[in-house]
């Protein structure tokens, strides 16, 4: 849903720097009415909790350079079954990981955790599990905790805004597909030292220049080749819609088409939030703050939006979704994105934080371009008024555990 390069929390990341035919409220819309604006909605109050503290590590656990997992240092948990968790979450959870297997048997693993093969037993135990999902997670695996455990978490959700699939009075923001002169350049085929590494840009002549920045598509560079897919209604939506990374636009017929993440122009992503505070236009940095501004100042919103250069192209999805890195369906309180450095994707995660609704096990199917280092997770709320309401003022701090199969642990970490 987020995409390998832009899953965006809202919150924080606005601060710092993821089916099926659906009647929207209030029916149908005629074409020469757009309905208004998604209004700033009041971001929900949080559930206050106290979080287990993380495992003290000491300092010579970790190695001078972290760029893993592996690096960051991996120390044993608790036992599983001792860990709170809901029961309805681990349920969600268990559904998840048994989605996620066939990714997790054949895909690479950044972390430096775990190897495609270690994940077969308890892959082919889901297949048929019939108990109680704490128990499995507890039978197959043991919890980790990877360098300091110190956990921060933000929230997303999939938006729906009113859209139009043809240009028409009150929809004219278009929504371009991937432009077939965007390219992506692996620069580890060129040093060996910018392995990992990558850029997006264009051929301009015989040069490599940067692809065009926000300010410069909103304007037009794009119109008229034929890339437009659709068309949003509000310029402020559209733009919450791109840092999401996917959503549903709510059609003049009362349908609903639903769009995921194709690509991004390469240019780094500006948390406008941030900014705006910084430049004292906003006490409020949750999403409803950053929006009730824009929409009060629409000429300036326009300008600050276009500070964030980043540029999001879609496509339609027309099955199961949203899809999340992995290209399996992300599902709402139970997906996390992650940073595939320091977690396996596909691998199963326990929260303990200072804010109760994410405590419990969830599964790292998704990433995100402002979900980097370890502990660092962006849970995924489903769609709606209370996903909208739960994610737009998701800040939570606390612990995190990573389940590993208990073969992989019994590698990692020899017994003393």
């Amino acid at each position: 849903m987020k995409s390998p390069a832009i899953a965006l929390a809202l919150s924080t990341l606005l601060l710092s720097a993821c089916s099926g035919t659906i009647i929207p409220k209030g029916g149908t819309v005629s074409p020469s009415t757009p309905p208004a604006p998604t209004a700033p909605d009041v971001a929900a109050k949080p559930i206050p909790s106290t979080p287990v503290a993380p495992i003290a590590v000491s300092a010579t656990t970790q190695a001078t350079e972290v760029v893993n997992a592996l690096s960051a240092g991996v120390v044993r948990g608790p036992p599983i079954a001792e860990l709170a968790s809901d029961a309805r979450k681990a349920n969600l959870a268990l559904a998840s990981f048994r989605t996620s297997c066939p990714g997790l048997l054949k895909r690479t693993d950044n972390s430096g955790l775990t190897q495609g093969s270690d994940w077969q037993e308890a892959c082919d135990a889901v297949k048929t599990w019939s108990g109680d999902a704490i128990s499995f997670f507890a039978t197959y695996f043991d919890a980790v905790q990877v360098g300091e455990g110190k956990a921060f978490v933000t929230g997303y959700f999939e938006p729906e805004i009113a859209g139009s699939r043809t240009k028409q009075p009150g929809y004219d923001v278009a929504i371009y597909k991937r432009p077939p002169d965007l390219i992506d350049v692996d620069l580890g085929l060129f040093s060996d030292d910018l392995k990992g590494k990558s850029i997006r840009g264009k051929v301009q002549g015989t040069k490599f220049i940067p692809y065009d920045e926000r300010a410069a598509i909103v304007d037009g560079s794009l119109a008229g080749r034929g890339l437009e897919i659709a068309w949003a209604a509000d310029p402020v939506d559209f733009f919450f819609l791109q840092i999401q990374g996917s959503g549903r636009l709510r059609l003049p017929d009362g349908g609903v088409m639903r769009i995921g993440y194709e690509s991004q122009n390469g240019r780094g992503y500006t948390g406008i939030g941030r900014l705006m505070k910084d430049r004292g236009l906003i006490t409020d940095g949750s999403m409803q703050g950053i929006v009730k501004y824009l929409r009060e100042n629409p000429e300036e919103g326009k300008n600050i939006m276009n500070e964030n250069k980043s540029f999001v192209f879609f496509r339609e999805l027309t099955g199961a979704g949203p899809l999340g890195a992995m290209g399996y369906p992300v599902v709402g309180e139970a997906s996390v994105a992650v940073d595939p450095r320091y977690v396996p994707l596909g691998a199963p995660v326990w929260l303990s934080l200072d804010r109760a609704e994410p405590n419990g096990i969830w599964v790292a199917q998704d990433t995100g371009g402002a979900i980097k280092g370890a502990n660092r997770f962006d849970s995924f709320w489903g769609a709606g008024d209370r996903a909208r309401a739960i994610a737009g003022g998701m800040s939570a701090r606390g612990s995190a555990l990573i389940f590993l199969p208990k073969a992989t642990v019994a590698r990692l970490i020899p017994a003393q």
